[in-house]
């Protein structure tokens, strides 16, 4: 079983030979994934009428869905990016090095800075912009507070391990075939 990837308008999804996709992951259209990415089980990653790029060791948890707007709203994620399970990523940029919690929504034309936090089942609205090294929760979501060197500290961990992770998944799933 292997993640279904289909062109639209005759672009197939790109993705870097050593990321790691589900198998019941979905792939459509113009869409870049950069080196060592994990793009997690149910997830959906729809790019027709607009683009997507994902740059390195982001993760993508399952169930989220990743969707363009018409015209000018491609979704851009940056490098070494947490995105938790069931999230809404949708005509927005996701700045290198942030974190959108579960079961949160990101809509268009907003942006989440590097460094930045949206908790666990917020909703950043569209055109808001999270600045870097600011937690923001709620729905709608607001700033709520500034983040600790720690915390800034462990989404950097936390994206290392989920590459590692990828990385055995991989392995394993190459094994089985």
């Amino acid at each position: 079983m292997s993640a279904i990837v289909l062109p639209w308008k005759g672009i197939t999804p790109n993705v870097a030979v050593d990321a790691f996709v589900a198998p019941n992951a979905m792939l459509i259209g113009d869409l870049v994934i950069g080196a060592r990415s994990s793009i997690w089980f149910n997830v959906v990653m729809r790019a027709d009428v607009n683009y997507i790029r994902v740059g390195e060791r982001t993760n993508i948890q399952d169930g989220t869905i990743v969707h363009v707007a018409t015209n000018d709203g491609p979704t851009l994620i940056g490098s070494d990016v947490l995105i938790g399970h069931a999230a809404i990523i949708h005509g927005c940029t996701l700045e290198d090095g942030c974190f959108v919690g579960m079961a949160s929504t990101v809509m268009d034309d907003a942006v989440v800075e590097s460094g930045a936090m949206v908790a666990a089942g917020a909703l950043v609205t569209p055109g808001k912009r999270v600045k870097s090294r600011q937690l923001w929760a709620g729905s709608p979501a607001k700033f709520m507070r500034d983040l600790t060197d720690a915390e800034v500290a462990q989404m950097k961990v936390q994206t290392a391990r989920y590459a590692d992770l990828a990385d055995a998944y991989r392995a394993m799933i190459a094994a089985h075939k």
